[in-house]
């Protein structure tokens, strides 16, 4: 299956990027268009014309945001309200680059970060893999840098069980309850419904799909045996096992992929272009050393924020996304429904 083998590709983030970013947001001011030439997948109120897959900065400069209070938001994957404190020592720096004042904003649920930033609500962000797509389709989200290290970044979907479930391989999963994260999570829900099926098992139709919200839900909710398996981030059961909410040694994991992105980060396109560049310079020169997030992410050996693109680095996320009909939606977003895209007849 061309799925699988998407697994295998590789996207490098360099200081090739960074420069190219800066210079795009330090001397590009966009002209004034007559209409948009190009949108792609990006909702009705953007343009693309720069084929950059995101949307781009207005070309009218009134339109363009500079609030005095910079709204800061990591994504929902775990409890919300524990990272506000992960984050302090970062947003104070990101306030005296930026001359703002910086808001925490916890988000409970992916739908509700992306609806926060198109409502003009929230400015900078950490937006989760999979919903990465809908931020920047539905909310005009632009991202520009991911955390990595010495080891590079990303994360694995991670298939896992509870010692003694009786599940040794995917196949075991027949006849199952397999907790999901939300529809439009990556690991903990597209991936596996483009992978799987390669490997003989289809979520949905081989296994029950129970939706738990959050990927430590899903972890939780194996350890304690609610669930008999399911997909979730690596990067998120690392930390978790760090701080000893679950016991690694209580369950296995059955099957693994290659890397995938994670976490993005950026801003909302409409900021004026001048701030945006500094708001890219804080992440990049970040100085993790002792601070609360080289602490939080010691168990994924992140200690830095590198340069990305959308188009490179979230290709394989796209193709995914694709190959399971996805339409960026609010319905889709929310979990409503997935919308498939009608084939065209011959």
């Amino acid at each position: 299956m061309v799925v699988s083998s998407l697994l295998r590709r590789k996207s490098s983030a360099g200081v090739a990027i960074l420069v190219l970013l800066t210079l795009l947001l330090a001397f590009s001011t966009p002209e004034a268009t007559a209409g948009c030439k190009h949108r792609g997948d990006l909702d009705s109120r953007y343009c693309d014309d720069n084929n950059d897959l995101v949307a781009d900065t207005p070309a009218d400069s009134s339109k363009w945001l500079d609030p005095g209070t910079l709204v800061f938001s990591y994504t929902p994957v775990e409890d919300p309200s524990v990272y506000e404190n992960v984050f302090v020592e970062f947003m104070e720096y990101l306030a005296a680059k930026t001359g703002k004042k910086v808001k925490w904003y916890g988000a409970e649920s992916y739908a509700a970060q992306v609806e926060a930033m198109r409502s003009g609500r929230l400015h900078v962000a950490g937006i989760s893999t999979g919903p990465t797509c809908f931020g920047v389709n539905l909310a005009g989200y632009v991202p520009f840098a991911i955390m990595s290290g010495p080891k590079g970044y990303g994360y694995k979907l991670q298939l896992i069980t509870y010692k003694g479930s009786g599940i040794k391989k995917i196949a075991d999963l027949k006849g199952r309850k397999v907790a999901h994260v939300t529809p439009s999570s990556n690991s903990g829900n597209q991936a596996p419904r483009a992978l799987f099926p390669d490997l003989g098992i289809v979520p949905g139709k081989d296994y029950k799909v129970v939706y738990s919200g959050k990927h430590d839900n899903s972890i939780l909710g194996v350890a304690n045996k609610d669930y008999d398996a399911a997909p979730v981030a690596s990067s998120v059961l690392d930390r978790m096992v760090q701080k000893g909410v679950v016991n690694r040694d209580d369950l296995e994991i059955i099957w693994e992929s290659d890397r995938f992105p994670t976490t993005s980060y950026g801003f909302v396109n409409n900021l004026n272009p001048d701030l945006a560049r500094h708001i890219m310079y804080a992440f990049y020169s970040f100085d993790w050393t002792g601070t609360a997030l080289e602490k939080e992410f010691k168990a994924n050996a992140f200690n830095k924020f590198i340069p990305i693109t959308y188009r490179d680095n979230w290709s394989v996320i796209r193709k995914i996304q694709k190959y399971n009909g996805i339409v960026y939606s609010d319905e889709a977003l929310k979990g409503l429904k997935v919308k498939k895209k009608k084939k065209k007849k011959k």
